[in-house]
């Protein structure tokens, strides 16, 4: 009778675990920003998915002030024991970049903790002309309780962002196990151009890496110390500041403009460490003459600049960063990195930025 009554309570046990989503099944919406959001540099803005209050804050080119705007860097948060996870979007304005695809500038990446680390669940996007519909995500999982980290759009301005789960399932905020406020300026490179999945950027994955929190303020094209986004990380509460700040401005702006940059923000941030990063090598460089030129006289001067800078200036770090592979074919247009380039950028930097940061009792 026992070994009976055993098998039943393991067979009920089983189907408990292992029930399948219901084909027609009812969603229940929850609103991300209800939730616990990590990644973003401000908690009070009107729109808690834009990166920056372009109210507050003035100075931005149209192009800039759109891309403040969007929630590249931002994450949701949550547990839940549903066995479907869907989104629903409310879209502003989206961009179509030529060199990064639906995915990553208005997709969604999921990923869920399995034995202590975050692994990749799902990933997707609605067809440009059904953008606003229910996303569903990922279905026919086990109804236990999981723990879920969802990426926003990289290159998009979303207004409100609700995680569809089956009617009867819960879902609640995960307290966020990444320590620190760590914010991260940059170029497109730290927007995540070219990456396949919003997931991907290195940003993104220090931070599932490490454990710290980045705050991405990626600006692709347009990252050249400009004095209004001086501003922006001046009102930043963080610990700590990392810059991919070579990348966009020539040699003459990185003359003229780093040192009053540095100067401006320690004024705001005493004491508290600055890591500026070279940029990568770009492969369309290779052959253009021009081109290697305009990369060689920047790097120049901002070896230059920087060997000055840690000299002259407490807190301030130079670091080098790679994102080329042994055989040079990391690269989407022989600009920016595929996933596999900005996972040797994240590995490179990784050892230098926490060695510094430890400095500072961050780790």
């Amino acid at each position: 009778m026992k070994k009976l009554v055993f098998s039943l309570l393991l067979c009920l046990s089983v189907l408990f675990t292992y029930a399948q989503t219901a084909k027609n099944v009812k969603y229940v919406f929850k609103e991300a920003n209800d939730l616990t959001m990590i990644g973003r540099l401000f908690n009070d803005n009107p729109n808690p998915y834009h990166r920056v209050d372009t109210i507050r804050f003035k100075g931005f080119t149209t192009g800039e002030n759109l891309q403040v705007r969007e929630s590249s860097g931002m994450a949701c948060l949550f547990k839940t024991n549903s066995t479907t996870v869907s989104v629903k979007t409310i879209y502003g304005t989206t961009q179509f970049p030529t060199n990064t695809n639906g995915q990553a500038a208005r997709g969604y990446d999921l990923y869920i903790k399995k034995d202590g680390k975050w692994l990749l669940a799902a990933s997707g996007v609605n067809s440009d002309k059904n953008l606003a519909k229910n996303l569903v995500l990922i279905k026919d999982m086990d109804n236990s309780e999981k723990e879920c980290m969802l990426y926003l759009p990289l290159y998009s301005e979303v207004r409100s962002v609700q995680i569809g789960i089956e009617e009867g399932a819960s879902i609640k905020a995960l307290p966020t196990p990444f320590r620190h406020r760590v914010a991260i300026f940059g170029s497109s490179y730290t927007h995540g151009s070219s990456t396949s999945r919003c997931g991907m950027t290195y940003p993104a994955q220090f931070t599932r890496n490490t454990g710290i929190q980045l705050l991405s303020l990626g600006c692709s094209g347009n990252c050249k110390l400009q004095t209004y986004f001086c501003d922006v990380l001046c009102a930043v509460e963080a610990d700590a500041f990392i810059f991919d700040s070579f990348s966009n401005p020539d040699a003459a702006m990185i003359k003229e403009r780093l040192f009053p940059f540095i100067e401006k923000l320690q004024k705001a941030h005493p004491g508290k460490p600055l890591i500026f990063q070279q940029t990568i090598r770009r492969e369309s460089r290779n052959f253009s003459l021009s081109k290697d030129k305009h990369e060689q006289d920047k790097i120049d001067m901002a070896e230059k600049m920087m060997k000055e800078a840690v000299k002259k200036y407490k807190d301030v770090y130079f670091i080098h960063p790679n994102a080329t592979s042994a055989t040079h074919d990391a690269s989407v247009d022989g600009v920016h990195p595929d996933n596999y380039g900005y996972t040797l950028w994240e590995q490179s930097i990784e050892k230098d930025v926490l060695n510094i940061l430890k400095k500072y009792g961050i780790k």
